[in-house]
């Protein structure tokens, strides 16, 4: 089989197609046919070694995956071969990859493969956040940062689904109106000049009770001053930049919450409930509350454009690679 490997760490340039052997399931295991892979910030940020958490070399990026099932490893009985289906796993940049059993999940005829590719992660980072760390509840007002982004939107979906009010945060007009089409109630720029007084107009003078931040850029500050009494902030990742500082005393000031959000640990510490939510979260695409709304697609051998696109945020939606044009069939 082919696949997107590296040795080294140092630049997108040193991943090169390599030709490996295809491997075989073993007990537990499920080898899928891959159509679709999704492409993220961080996945971009593991291959170029900027990450909390190093791969072993050689490296093969890719963790969402969309497909067919090629093949089963003994007692395996939640899937067969044919059935169309996504996962989390490890190295997706190929035209197969292994994945754990209880990790596939059919998917909805609802997706496409680009779609079901753009969904695990994202998805299940915001339920984790929204649900599981926030607690957000119906009539709530959820403000969303990076809200044009892959998690961005997918948060704006299930805060919708959750029954709460959406402010999406987006840096350009574009982006804005993106958000807006993909079913926030209101947008907000991020010109930080002015910037409190036009969120405090958006919730009538109140804040917002939940900020969902995967950005941490230089409104972070601001955002945390702006929630309501008992108000949560969710820290999800920092794409704005440097890392910020927050004075504690805010969180006394505000009875508010500064919570992490780390689906890598979720799913390490939790997996049973992360295993749980991605199949609630294929039955609300099946009913239609959530659809991944997808970016640009790149065909296989543009990996390497695909990554740098994830790594820019500056498109809207989630970046795909295409692995296979013909859907993995």
């Amino acid at each position: 089989m082919k696949a997107v490997v590296a040795d080294t760490l140092e630049s997108i340039e040193s991943y090169k197609f390599k030709d490996l052997e295809k491997p075989a399931p073993k007990k537990g295991q499920v080898l899928i046919r891959v159509a679709a892979c999704g492409v993220g910030y961080v996945d971009a940020l593991v291959a170029l070694g900027g990450y909390q958490v190093k791969p072993p070399l050689p490296h093969t990026p890719g963790r969402e995956v969309a497909g067919t099932v090629d093949a089963v490893g003994e007692g395996v009985t939640n899937v067969k071969p044919g059935d169309r289906v996504m996962t989390m796993t490890a190295n997706g940049f190929a035209e197969y990859a292994l994945a754990p059993a209880a990790m596939v999940i059919p998917v909805p005829q609802t997706l496409s493969f680009a779609e079901a590719a753009s969904l695990p992660l994202n998805y299940l980072t915001v339920s984790h956040g929204l649900k599981d760390r926030a607690a957000l509840a119906a009539g709530e007002t959820v403000l969303i940062f990076g809200a044009a982004g892959g998690v961005g939107s997918a948060a704006i979906q299930v805060a919708k689904a959750l029954g709460a009010r959406v402010i999406a945060a987006a840096s350009t007009e574009e982006k804005r109106a993106f958000a807006l089409a993909h079913g926030a109630d209101e947008a907000i720029d991020t010109d930080p000049d002015g910037w409190r007084d036009r969120l405090k107009a958006l919730t009538g003078g109140k804040g917002p009770d939940v900020v969902f931040d995967p950005v941490c850029g230089p409104l972070f500050e601001l955002a945390f001053r702006s929630l309501r009494w008992r108000g949560r902030h969710m820290v999800v990742g920092f794409v704005g930049g440097p890392i910020p500082a927050l004075p504690a005393n805010l969180t006394l000031m505000k009875g508010a919450a500064l919570m992490g959000v780390d689906v890598r640990q979720h799913m390490e510490k939790e997996l049973p409930q992360a295993i749980a939510t991605l199949h609630e979260l294929a039955g609300w695409a099946a009913e239609g509350k959530i659809k991944p709304p997808v970016g640009t697609v790149y065909p296989f051998n543009q990996f390497g454009a695909a990554m740098e696109a994830a790594l820019s945020g500056k498109g809207t939606g989630k970046v795909v690679l295409e692995v296979a044009a013909d859907g993995g069939a």
